[in-house]
């Protein structure tokens, strides 16, 4: 069996050196943080990730990290590159921590006699192979890409929240090759390592940069349309967005994934990625106006709940948001709508509270100073005057009537994700969801 090094040690990194190594691969992790190389060495993972602690702890023996690139590299036959490609202000990626990676990599090559595939999986701009990794790869090692070594682009289609879920069954496994050889190479590691006999589709470096970003901007596009119908039910009466994307899912033509009228979407990829489609489209003088349009609803719907709760809120009332991570199992409270809403809300109130089973932490940076941290779900709702509940985490389904109640208030309870039963919550709140029309607020 292979053994496979992978560069980066962070959200997808580490669930991914699991992976390997519960599918019978020996993995080498390195990363340049020693704290993070520590934990992998210890077994504990350095990321929140659903099922991660239990399938290192299971798999020791087949891990081992190290910020040694020729200890990786040398003990290696596969490197995958999984590390960060921030965004820049005019929305593209920035290759430089790929670009450090390679480079270290390329200095290892020179004196490796032995054929070493390098994959990149970080998601970069269109060209980025052809016009940066290739030619800084060739020249530090000073090896032919392609002939004495391989190169390929991997992004992988995951989500937060269930990343070894979806690296075990993906849809498809997208290969950017440099050429025949290193495609064959990755592919066969691929039908070793999927429980599912998902399809694999080889292209050339650009094609495959293209469908990275050009699918996620895709995606941003059925989340928004759905978000705009959700607004169109709430205005007719008898209005379902439920009904409307249940029955719009079962064409095959559209499917019901992300089909669901609700918050913005958020995270560290769809709003960036779909940004990133933009910029690449106007740097081709190409007009992207469904992309554009898609991010300004995206934004736009925010701005909206936030001006619907503020004429809900009595004077001095109090509002309480359960929900800040941008999803449900997962911390990363990265363009979350809970946080958006949070902060917007805290620019014209006092009284903000917010909750999360796993993103109080990392939302805490990212929340305006006048917005208070409950230590729990039961302190986050006390009192409050108005409950968003702002994703769906299973904690919110679990909401009993008895909770709201306190000194005969009526509190709004506004289920953004509809994860509630209105009729259970009745004679205790005044219910409201996004995309339905029955639950009209009195005060409208």
């Amino acid at each position: 069996m292979q053994t496979i090094s992978v560069v980066g040690l962070g959200k997808l990194g580490s669930p991914f050196l699991a992976t390997c190594a519960s599918r019978g691969f020996n993995v080498i992790g390195l990363d340049v943080n020693r704290s993070v190389v520590d934990l992998i060495n210890r077994t504990v993972p350095p990321v929140d990730e659903p099922g991660l602690p239990q399938l290192i702890k299971k798999n020791r023996a087949r891990i081992r990290a190290t910020t040694d690139y020729s200890e990786a590299i040398n003990g290696s036959d596969i490197t995958f590159i999984i590390v960060p490609t921030p965004s820049t202000k005019d929305g593209a990626f920035s290759n430089k921590y790929v670009l450090s990676a390679i480079q270290s990599i390329g200095k290892i090559l020179t004196y490796k006699k032995k054929f070493h595939l390098i994959v990149v999986t970080s998601t970069i701009m269109p060209g980025s192979m052809d016009n940066e990794i290739v030619p800084l790869l060739e020249k530090i090692s000073g090896k032919k890409v392609g002939y004495d070594i391989g190169l390929c682009y991997n992004p992988e289609f995951i989500a937060l929240g269930s990343v070894i879920q979806n690296l075990l069954n993906p849809d498809f496994v997208m290969i950017g090759q440099s050429d025949d050889k290193s495609g064959e190479i990755l592919e066969n590691f691929y039908r070793k390592f999927c429980q599912n006999k998902s399809p694999v589709v080889r292209m050339n470096f650009i094609n495959a940069e293209i469908t990275k970003i050009a699918l996620n901007s895709y995606i941003t596009t059925k989340i928004s349309f759905a978000n705009t119908l959700a607004q169109i039910c709430e205005k007719i009466p008898g209005g379902d967005v439920d009904q409307v994307t249940k029955a719009l899912g079962l064409d095959s033509r559209i499917g019901n994934k992300y089909l669901k009228g609700a918050l913005p979407y958020g995270g560290p990829c769809f709003p960036r990625d779909n940004r990133a489609f933009i910029h690449f489209a106007k740097k081709l003088k190409v007009s992207s106006p469904i992309a554009v349009a898609t991010d300004k609803v995206n934004n736009d719907l925010a701005y909206k709940l936030a001006e619907k709760i503020n004429s809900q809120v009595p004077p001095g009332g109090k509002v309480a948001i359960l929900g800040l991570s941008y999803k449900k199992d997962t911390d990363v409270a990265e363009e979350s709508a809970g946080v958006k809403i949070a902060n917007l809300l805290s620019q014209k109130r006092n009284h903000i509270y917010a909750w999360d089973p796993k993103a109080t932490n990392t939302a805490k940076p990212l929340l305006s100073s006048k917005v208070t941290l409950a230590k729990s779900m039961k302190d986050c709702l006390a009192q409050a005057d108005v409950i968003v509940i702002a994703s769906d985490w299973q904690e919110f389904k679990d909401i009993k009537p008895g909770d709201l109640a306190s000194d005969n208030k009526r509190p709004i309870l506004m289920d953004c994700w509809r994860v509630l039963d209105p009729l259970k919550y009745k004679n205790v709140a005044q219910y409201w969801a996004i995309g339905l029309e029955s639950t009209k607020l009195e005060s409208e």
